[in-house]
């Protein structure tokens, strides 16, 4: 049966660096569910690869449709969602399908798909090394940094709410450590 992962952590935890560490394994069978938001694109992000990039009166239409298993207003006007026709397009093809959402999101989507979720908790070592990482992408204004330091130290208090909690203080070390929690889930021997 296919089943979805799902990944939270703060933002500079190295999330997106683990995630695709994963993604080309062909063992496990991985598609990544492309997440909608509000936000304007950063760097060489397009549209319908890292995320569907939608305007915020459009966003709000198709949450009054129903269109989202999950969103979230992660920051003011910047919302994030899940939307259900592609999960079940992916899921209906056999895939197993990997979110990135925030702690909120992490939460609903663990609640709707329960035994067939695996939820996967990427932490930081310490909100000071995570400034570190923030600052060292060079993409942020110095006030969305410091927005994204508040936030992390609030989703942190969620991490024990996880079936995983991966620690990313040794990168190579947490990419084996999140490869190991899905193989166990799926069943699949290493």
């Amino acid at each position: 049966m296919n089943r979805v992962i799902i990944f939270c952590a703060p933002s500079g935890s190295g999330k997106s660096t683990i995630i695709g560490s994963l993604m080309p394994r062909e063992e496990l069978h991985l598609a990544f569910s492309v997440s909608a938001t509000t936000r304007p694109p950063r760097g060489t992000e397009q549209n319908g690869v890292e995320y569907l990039f939608l305007s915020e009166d459009e966003f709000r239409r198709r949450v009054a449709s129903g269109d989202f298993i999950e969103y979230e207003e992660v920051y003011a006007g910047r919302f994030y969602g899940t939307l259900k026709e592609q999960v079940e397009k992916q899921l209906a093809a056999g895939q197993n399908v990997v979110f990135d959402v925030d702690v909120h999101g992490g939460m609903r989507l663990k609640e709707y798909f329960g035994e067939r979720a695996l939820s996967l908790f990427i932490q930081p070592p310490s909100i000071e090394e995570l400034r570190r990482r923030l600052e060292g992408r060079g993409t942020d204004a110095p006030e969305v940094i410091q927005q994204r330091l508040d936030r992390a130290a609030y989703e942190l208090t969620f991490a024990p709410r996880f079936d995983e909690v991966v620690v990313n203080d040794d990168l190579e070390r947490a990419k084996a450590d999140a490869y190991t929690a899905i193989c166990r889930f799926l069943e699949i021997d290493k």
